[in-house]
């Protein structure tokens, strides 16, 4: 079964333009990454908090365990509804504020910036519309220069904003590994895209009315990245766990007719990941995995970026390029999904 478009939509066309995407970020917005990593260190946080909505807060989530891994903060979100709705006040004095929006002008993600700046916090704003009300709003404001998207399904706006995250992160930590590791990117992702997971995943799938997606540490935030485009694109309820978590409660459900599919990174969650996917799938599940590791689980192509903190990113490209056919095989526009549209302004 081919992957290939007989008439690319805007979701595939968007989804080969992320190695060019992600170029045009690290050298257009090179300066002013520089200059809010400098500035995050010259404040030296004590913790971060993040705002963010959607597919920005699943990027939003990455940067959690990014940051909690390296640079030894505690990551929190914050909902935007705490000033936009409730008009609560926060102490943010020594802290950090990262706001995540493609648009940048979602009222309630604008009121908690406002919010933040004005309870203490350093505050940058992550955002693909450069002269936006949340860039304003902010100390730093970091054009992610992913250029127009119109799918519905966001895909290079996502991962713009990922690797946004880990340059400025890199900057105020001075990780030249990191950094590194991000100007390879591009090739990666490459890659990425040309890895195919349709003709392993998409015959089982089809017949099921709902899946687990699993990852974890900063792939947990791809599993929830790849469970709302599910939803979105192909009409089809998933729900993303931790790789730990869905051997609780979540097993009750588990049997020959409920796939999983296990996001593995090539870091030190790797092997629980594994096992948990072999445990699934010694009960009967259909479970698919970016791993080697695993036994008894279904093994997808994967590309390896050689460090720790890029790998779950050419995960999702595989994913964006796997559940945009897939919605077309089921026989929908992944473009235009039912009831949703491009901006959502939330108050």
């Amino acid at each position: 079964m081919s992957a290939e478009p007989t008439e690319m939509t805007h979701m595939r066309r968007e989804i080969e333009e992320i190695p060019q995407a992600v170029a045009r970020l690290l050298d257009g917005s090179g300066a002013v990454l520089t200059e809010a990593g400098r500035g995050i260190r010259e404040r030296d946080p004590q913790f971060v908090v993040t705002v963010a909505r959607g597919s920005s807060d699943h990027a939003a989530t990455f940067m959690k365990y990014a940051v909690e891994l390296t640079a030894g903060l505690a990551v929190a979100s914050v909902g935007p509804s705490i000033a936009s709705i409730y008009g609560s006040k926060l102490r943010l004095a020594g802290s950090a504020c990262l706001a995540i929006s493609q648009s940048g002008k979602s009222p309630d993600i604008v009121a908690m910036a406002e919010a933040a700046r004005a309870g203490g916090a350093l505050t940058i704003a992550i955002t693909n519309t450069a002269d936006s009300p949340l860039a304003r709003a902010s100390d730093y404001a970091i054009d992610i220069l992913a250029g127009p998207e119109r799918s519905v399904a966001a895909t290079k706006t996502f991962v713009n904003s990922a690797v946004a995250g880990l340059a400025l992160m890199a900057h105020s930590t001075g990780d030249e590994a990191l950094l590194k590791a991000l100007a390879r990117l591009p090739e990666h992702f490459s890659k990425a895209i040309g890895c195919d997971w349709m003709t392993v995943l998409a015959e089982t799938i089809d017949k099921q009315k709902s899946l687990f997606i699993l990852g974890r540490g900063p792939s947990a935030a791809m599993a929830n990245e790849a469970a709302l485009k599910f939803k979105e694109t192909c009409g089809m309820h998933a729900e993303a766990y931790s790789a730990a978590e869905v051997m609780h409660g979540p097993l009750a459900l588990i049997g020959p007719d409920f796939p999983v599919l296990a996001l593995a990174a090539r870091d030190a969650s790797e092997p629980s990941v594994a096992e948990a996917a072999d445990s699934l799938a010694a009960k009967g599940a259909p479970v698919f995995i970016t791993s080697t590791l695993a036994n008894r689980a279904l093994r997808l192509p994967h590309v390896a970026t050689g460090h720790p903190l890029t790998d779950p990113l050419t995960l999702i490209v595989s994913f964006y390029v796997f559940v945009e056919a897939f919605a077309r095989h089921r026989g929908l526009d992944p473009d235009t999904p039912r009831n949703l549209r491009k901006v959502t302004e939330t108050v």
